[in-house]
């Protein structure tokens, strides 16, 4: 007889009841998520545009840039969300994954 547990959604402790400090959690990860963009948009660029810069090495880095604008474009949004919504539970739920792998798909083509 195996387990048959499935996880649907797991609880947030760490956003508070205060509005401004949502607020403020909201305007912190939202400058981190732009920070990221901007800096792995740099790489990508940087890398396409320079042609000594077309070697394997920085093939590699420009896919790593990809797979975290991926990463960060999946996770830190939603994180947003949950402290604008003044909600402290992370839906794992089936279309929430069908969603996330629909964006990470579609950034890595």
């Amino acid at each position: 007889m195996s387990n048959q547990t499935t996880l649907t959604e797991f609880l947030l402790l760490g956003f508070s009841d205060v509005r401004e400090l949502q607020i403020l959690h909201f305007v912190v990860f939202l400058m981190i998520y732009l920070v990221g963009l901007m800096g792995n948009l740099l790489i990508i660029s940087a890398i396409a545009l320079d042609h000594h810069l077309h070697t394997p090495m920085y093939f590699f880095l420009v896919n790593l840039s990809i797979l975290d604008l991926g990463s960060i474009s999946v996770t830190i949004p939603k994180s947003m969300v949950n402290s604008l919504m003044n909600t402290k539970i992370y839906s794992m739920a089936i279309k929430d994954r069908g969603n996330q792998m629909s964006i990470m798909e579609l950034i890595l083509l």
